[in-house]
């Protein structure tokens, strides 16, 4: 770290450049040769050190010199302008600072580009563009076609040159990875850049752009090609029309600086889906308490006492530091040095202070905790007690009529929470109705074999003129023969599909074999071919046996769904798994839609919205956390079954539906 100057020495450097008159420090000055015993000698090259001399002798302060003469502007006498030009010198040679991050991005289109020079202004980083000796032309971006993209994207082992170097990449300690996503994955172009540089002990943050899918597993893929010491971020995906303001709040959330610094003064407190931070106590019980959570958190089942509190067991024993204390809201108390509580109201004792939870009142923490027994979670980390809200809350109000939010599967990737599904639809209908639903910008799509559609769903994208990355598709392999040898029924199911890749492929239901049907589609998810898979009609009772057994949780569990047949206890059991749900049969189903559409309730909620039926039931699908893919070859229902995002249902309304359940099964699944 550069010595820092005494504030006389700040003060003459500010005088520097303006039109100050000379001024003699003493008569003494002239002779100062005399004094400092300078030697003749060629010009000097200064230092820090001789600043402080020529300082301590402006101030008259005593100083045995250093034999240098500091008379550089050559008028025989030592003063302020003398100090001003040595500053300044001194300044011109000494090192200077460098950013220890780099933002490193391969970019054809400018939208990875663009978020790269987000991060590096708000980094104030060094910024390298990753160019390629032969750049990328129109044709050889044209996915699909054999062009130049999928070739390298096909062959593991491709590795494009990069025109130019980094040539003091030894410098950085922290080297950011922008790419647009090809084929779901980084361009190979990456690996190239990663296996030219050594990495060990530097920290690599992934990020990649496009226009819908997520980054799967595109980041992890590459830890392979550097040093085992490198240390990795978790990657982040952006859409082409990511904010700035997206990029600064991601790179807070990394914390870069103080990643491996532990926060001890704070703990974490977590009930259902709120958590609060709260501030340890001062005393040893406190310090035994951080001490506990320091090793791993604690899920305590605590209950509701005296209107005031909640209490539960430590499970062991803490140092017991009691005094009289008069509790308020928010207050963490040790009692009897084996439980713990926390007051939503005051109550006066002899107790252990631990912590008090900060800036929350009694309203926030009674709607947090509710009444009776209550889980909570007290953590040294604020994520630790949260539950996965990702799969289970849309965020609807990023959603527009005829363009659907989507939602983050577990494998990384996003998927709409609203499209189309294609059961019962044939030949020229089910390309019609596909065709129809993708102009309506419907962009999730589900078919399976069972279904006969494969082909035409796939000539219906291939045809719409709409990037691939754009359109999310779901098929299913069934039990029997395609279960009896997976491998045929998988490939099969890409070749009648012919669009590069399928985003989930799921087993229809459950049958001999599955678990060998589950682990074929793991493969083809290292080879690239599908992107994520799932379940469709597992319930409680098959999930938990069937996921001990394979080695990719679940992302989507596809079962019957609508007002009649809710599936409460299964749709948050998976939730709580992080598995997203999707209601096939959302409006009834097989002879059962016109029912539930003219349902009393539903159409008096439909017109208080000015809506219909179906667009009532659909959000409240939403609103539920369930993904909708509701069948249609009417182009008009289909614009009406995407145009669901322009109103939402009261907190009543939604009770209202909730009442109808009648656990009424359309199905056999």
């Amino acid at each position: 770290m550069r010595r820092i100057l005494s504030v006389f020495t700040l003060m003459v450097m500010l005088l520097c450049g303006c039109s100050t008159p000379k001024i003699a420090v003493s008569s003494e000055a002239v002779e100062r040769s005399d004094i400092l015993n300078i030697s003749e000698q060629s010009p000097e090259s200064y230092t820090v050190d001789d600043l402080i001399v020529l300082e301590d002798f402006l101030l008259s302060r005593r100083t045995t010199g250093n034999g240098k003469d500091f008379d550089l502007n050559h008028d025989s006498v030592w003063d302020s302008f003398d100090l001003c030009l040595m500053r300044q010198e001194v300044l011109k040679n000494q090192p200077q600072d460098t950013s220890d991050i780099l933002v490193a991005y391969f970019s054809c289109t400018g939208t990875t580009e663009t978020i790269a020079k987000y991060a590096s202004e708000y980094l104030n980083s060094d910024i390298y563009e990753i160019v390629p000796e032969d750049p990328y032309t129109e044709e050889d971006l044209a996915y699909y076609t054999d062009c130049r993209a999928d070739r390298e994207q096909n062959d593991p082992s491709a590795r494009p040159a990069i025109s130019g170097t980094v040539e003091n990449m030894e410098d950085y300690d922290i080297v950011f990875v922008g790419y647009p996503i090809w084929h779901g994955q980084a361009p190979r172009i990456i690996s190239t850049f990663l296996e030219s540089y050594d990495f060990s002990g530097k920290t690599i943050v992934p990020f990649c752009t496009s226009h819908s899918s997520g980054i799967g597993s595109s980041d992890t893929d590459l830890h392979s090609l550097v040093s085992d010491s490198a240390v990795w971020k978790e990657g982040r995906r952006f859409s082409g029309t990511a904010a700035e303001n997206e990029v600064t709040e991601w790179i807070d959330s990394l914390e870069l600086k103080e990643s491996e610094q532990v926060d001890m003064k704070h703990f974490y407190i977590t009930a259902g889906n709120s958590t609060f931070t709260a501030e340890f106590a001062e005393n040893s019980s406190a310090e035994a308490f951080r001490e506990l959570l320091s090793n791993e958190s604690l899920t305590i089942q605590m209950s509701d006492y005296g209107n005031f509190e909640k209490v539960g067991s430590l499970g062991t024993t803490l140092p017991r530091n009691d005094e009289n204390i008069t509790t308020e809201p928010g207050d963490v108390i040790l009692y009897q040095g084996n439980s713990i509580t926390v007051y939503y109201d005051t109550n006066t004792w002899n107790f252990t202070r631990l912590g008090k939870i900060k800036n929350a009142t009694k309203e926030q923490l009674l709607d947090a905790f509710g009444n009776g027994d209550v889980e909570i979670t007290f953590s040294m980390n604020k994520n630790s007690g949260t539950k996965n809200n990702s799969v289970s809350e849309f965020n609807l109000e990023a959603g527009e009529n005829h363009n659907a939010p989507t939602v983050t599967l577990n494998s990384g990737y996003e998927m709409p929470v609203a499209g189309i599904g294609t059961y019962s639809l044939k030949g020229d209908t089910c390309i019609n109705s596909v065709s129809s639903a993708l102009e309506q910008g419907v962009r999730l799509i589900d078919t399976a074999y069972m279904y006969g559609n494969e082909a035409e769903v796939g000539k219906a994208i291939r045809e719409s003129g709409i990037p691939r990355e754009d359109i999310f598709v779901i098929t299913k392999i069934y039990p029997g023969e395609q279960f009896a040898n997976p491998e045929q029924a998988i490939q099969d199911a890409l070749d009648r599909l012919d669009i590069g890749y399928i985003d989930m492929m799921l087993l229809h239901h459950p049958g001999d074999n599955d678990v060998n049907a589950y682990l074929a589609m793991e493969k083809f998810v290292e080879q690239g071919k599908i992107r994520s898979i799932g379940l469709s009609n597992w319930y409680i009772e098959e999930i938990d046996d069937f996921i001990a057994q394979v080695n990719i949780k679940p992302a989507l569990v596809q079962n019957e769904i609508h007002p009649y047949y809710q599936e409460r206890e299964v749709v948050n059991y998976m939730h709580d798994l992080g598995i997203v749900m999707q209601a096939w049969y959302p409006l009834g189903g097989r002879g059962y839609t016109a029912e539930l559409l003219s349902d009393e309730t539903i159409v008096e909620i439909a017109d208080n919205h000015g809506k219909s039926a179906a667009q009532v039931i659909l959000r409240w699908d939403l609103q539920n956390g369930v993904v909708v893919i509701p069948g249609s070859s009417n182009p008009d229902h289909i614009s009406e079954n995407i145009s669901i995002f322009d109103f939402s249902l009261t907190n009543e309304e939604m009770a209202k539906i909730d009442a109808l359940n009648r656990n009424e099964k359309h199905d056999w699944y």
